[in-house]
């Protein structure tokens, strides 16, 4: 019997040839897969849980994350079956977590926008009024007001800016022939003391609200109290366009009072919303990825032709851009009615 016949014989089966390889790539993805489940757990577990319930959820995730790498190197199939249970015990409490509307909610999320129809005209109520002092401090005002749609004149998109050029918070502003205007803006609903978390936005930190507010309140905030930089862009719509968005807002703020949903950062956020509303509009919107890198939305829109194309680009968004002033911004004339062929 040669060496190398008898150095074969003195190791295990799996550690030989093809079937050595084999296992070796087994427990390899046993391994990659326990880490992965271990990592979404202990950052799930991060944003769902207060101290010291927190710690003791990722100390438990680690414990058995342990128990399935040792598996690994001694009884694979018991660590694939240990693994396969963890994964299923952690899918039935990530299904367990639904939204709400009932949490002590921070101040200007304190309540969603509702809305009546009848007829022409729409009775909104919880409409935001609030006098800032600072970006977290205002008055707090709360109104019911009336509008009629036959006089519905200008629609807005507004940009809002306060870091990355590519993300940015959008908001939509509709104005009436009386002076009158109101700003929907589908925002995270923070519970008191609670901040803002994009990481937060994909483990069901937050849920969703559709706050309508006048623009002296949401576009002041974000103008001169956050020091954003907002922009304005007249949508080119026509009147029955612009009464389908105004009524798809309303109907999306009374779903979000009676179901609640979680904000979710790509798939469900300030953005995505808008568009998933325009195509109430226009079935025919196509997707893009700057619907997500929400900072060129205005790009976008204006490769529609939904925004003015009389100026290159760059100078429409110069122009686009408010000035803090402390006062609400002025009224945007309509813009031409894009042709059918331009939508």
């Amino acid at each position: 019997m040669s060496a190398n016949t008898t150095r074969s014989e003195g190791r295990p089966p799996h550690a030989t040839g093809t079937a050595g390889r084999r296992g070796t790539a087994g427990i390899v993805l046993l391994l990659a897969g326990t880490a992965l489940l271990l990592l979404w757990v202990c950052a799930a577990a991060w944003f769902q849980f207060e101290p010291p319930l927190r710690w003791a959820v990722i100390a438990l995730a680690v414990a058995i994350g342990g128990t399935i790498a040792l598996l690994a190197w001694r009884r694979r199939a018991a660590g694939w079956m240990a693994l396969a249970a963890a994964m299923c015990a952690t899918a039935a409490w990530w299904a367990s977590v639904t939204p709400s509307n009932d949490r002590d909610w921070a101040p200007d999320v304190a309540h969603g926008a509702t809305g009546e129809v009848r007829g022409s005209e729409v009775v909104l109520h919880n409409v935001r009024a609030f006098d800032w002092r600072t970006e977290h401090d205002g008055t707090p005002h709360w109104e019911s007001r009336r509008y009629d749609l036959d006089a519905l004149e200008t629609v807005d998109l507004f940009s809002s800016v306060w870091g990355n050029p590519a993300i940015a918070h959008t908001l939509i502003g509709f104005g009436f022939k009386d002076g009158s205007h109101i700003v929907f803006s589908a925002e995270i609903r923070r519970e008191r003391g609670e901040e803002f978390s994009e990481i937060g936005g994909f483990f069901k930190e937050f849920e969703l609200v559709m706050i309508a507010a006048d623009p002296d309140d949401i576009i002041h905030l974000r103008t001169d109290m956050r020091r954003e930089t907002v922009s304005r862009f007249p949508l080119r719509l026509t009147p029955e366009q612009a009464r389908t968005l105004f009524l798809s807002y309303v109907t999306k703020a009374n779903e979000l009072a009676t179901e609640p949903e979680f904000y979710q950062t790509i798939t469900t956020n300030c953005t995505t919303v808008i568009f998933h509303l325009a195509r109430l509009v226009d079935s025919r919107i196509p997707t893009d990825w700057r619907i997500l890198l929400s900072g060129y939305l205005p790009d976008y829109l204006y490769d529609l032709g939904i925004i003015r194309t009389d100026l290159p680009l760059d100078e429409v968004k110069r122009a686009a851009v408010l000035v803090p002033d402390g006062r609400p911004p002025p009224a945007s004339k309509p813009m031409p009615v894009p042709q059918a062929d331009q939508l």
